[in-house]
């Protein structure tokens, strides 16, 4: 069809609009940084052009579903149809205006309807009840991104799901690996499509397990229960995918840049949120004193603030305290869709310990090795050995310490938990992955709390400015809205 594009695709992402655009069930198993939700979005546009939708509903985790209202859609649907638009995010607590926008979806209209739900919204009765109503009145594509958060066939967000995606017209899963543990992810990520596609399997998870999976029958004292010990047929599966799906890897992408630039956002829990506002309103009531507006007083200010992102703050006698948050639960989710080695910077010597507890508590002890100020010289040599060339999938580490003169060209994904503000170690940590030797594109994911200074910090970084000259030559206001 005649589509035109807002966006230019990439070769890779104009082959699978080609391939894919008109099917009723299509997978978009495409690594992270090859521009899936773009690939989501033309479809999106080029089915309710040919008259094919009048509804487009994306559900995606909390750190992502709001990129897709306010970055994704906006930078790549078509103007004619966006700008058009009936749009809604969904928000389980929604202000006057969101609760109009949620409930125009229920009015008859002839507009293009819009709307991106998180996927946590349908473990409750409250999120199940509207998406149905919003299906049951439209002729929708449905897209879950992420879709290995309805792995388990029995959480109660992938059981209301696969009650409810018939009653789309066409359906789309992206992810960058449909597994991330086992063969048995699959299931519940194709019947969400169509129990169809996985053929006499397709409507029962225990008929897949049995035909996929390798089971031994364990007895533990009085109970028994069947664990699989292995898996078999994958070349009959692998097979069965082919037909329904499209896999990408950045290193097939000829044409991608080297660098590629993404950001997850993470929700603040609300003791963050509460210690984030005191600290910002105690530094918007100093910003008329002149003795508190030196370069390093408002520097440590934001510090401060970006410990409290980072999940814990310091007392007066130097203790950490901790504060409950959502962000290392959004690196662990973010790491799920990556495959190969990846590097983690953080800049807090807090978050350094955690994550790498986090990273080995669920991928083993030998699965992460950690590179900072406590650090020892053998220590330093051996974590970067294992990390280029043993077993070591996870390299955590202050980008002060580590960003300089090291070589980690063994990973294809660096995230940046708690950046620097200096952009002289932001730049050189980016090239600890990004240097000679290197033979595969490099993703960069900020983690981002929106409305705070991460947006401000990362924006300037990216921008290949230095945080401190940047504040210091703005109106600070700007920089605490």
């Amino acid at each position: 069809m005649d589509y035109k594009y807002k966006t230019k695709p990439y070769k890779h992402q104009d082959d699978v609009l080609r391939q894919s655009w008109s099917k009723e069930n299509w997978g978009f198993f495409m690594e992270m940084g090859t521009g899936k939700s773009k690939v989501c979005i033309d479809t999106a546009a080029m089915l309710y052009e040919a008259d094919k939708i009048d509804t487009f509903i994306v559900i995606a985790p909390k750190g992502v579903y709001r990129n897709w209202s306010r970055t994704e859609i906006p930078t790549h649907m078509p103007d004619v149809y966006y700008e058009a638009a009936l749009s809604a995010t969904w928000n389980p607590s929604p202000n006057k205006a969101q609760k109009a926008d949620l409930a125009s979806f229920m009015r008859p209209t002839e507009s293009f309807r819009i709307l991106v739900m998180n996927v946590e919204a349908l473990s409750t009765k409250k999120g199940q009840k509207y998406l149905t109503e919003v299906l049951r009145m439209s002729n929708a594509l449905l897209a879950i991104d992420e879709s290995t958060s309805i792995k388990s066939p029995k959480a109660s967000r992938t059981k209301a799901l696969l009650r409810m995606s018939h009653l789309a017209k066409y359906r789309r899963i992206l992810t960058g690996f449909p597994v991330t543990q086992s063969p048995m992810d699959l299931w519940s990520q194709c019947r969400f499509m169509d129990k169809r596609l996985l053929g006499e399997t397709g409507d029962n998870f225990f008929q897949f397990q049995y035909r996929y999976a390798v089971m031994n029958r364990r007895n533990v004292g009085s109970h028994s229960f069947n664990q699989i010990v292995g898996y078999r047929n994958l070349e009959e599966l692998s097979s069965l995918l082919k037909k329904f799906s499209s896999r990408v890897m950045k290193d097939d992408c000829l044409d991608l840049p080297k660098k590629i630039y993404t950001r997850r956002s993470v929700q603040l829990s609300e003791d963050q949120a509460r210690i984030y506002r005191d600290l910002k309103e105690y530094a918007l009531a100093h910003i008329e004193d002149e003795e508190f507006m030196t370069t390093t007083n408002v520097m440590t200010q934001l510090l401060r603030m970006q410990q409290v992102l980072s999940g814990h703050t310091k007392s007066d006698n130097g203790d950490v305290i901790e504060i409950k948050d959502h962000r290392l639960n959004e690196l662990m989710d973010c790491l799920e869709e990556v495959e190969g080695k990846a590097i983690v910077w953080s800049r807090f010597r807090y978050d350094i310990k955690r994550i790498e507890k986090a990273l080995t508590k669920k991928y083993g002890p030998r699965s992460t090795v950690s590179y900072f100020g406590d650090t020892s010289d053998t220590e330093r040599s051996e974590a970067i050995e294992s990390f280029q060339d043993g077993e070591a999938r996870f390299f955590v580490g202050n980008p002060q310490t580590g960003g300089y003169g090291i070589t980690l060209t063994a990973a294809n994904t660096v995230v940046y938990f708690a950046n620097s503000f200096d952009l002289a170690v932001r730049m050189q940590s980016e090239d600890r992955a990004h240097r000679i030797g290197q033979k595969q594109h490099v993703t960069y994911i900020d983690l981002i709390a929106e409305g705070t200074i991460d947006e401000r910090i990362v924006k300037a970084l990216r921008d290949k400015m230095d945080v401190a000259s940047v504040v210091m030559g703005e109106d600070l206001k700007e920089w605490l809205k």
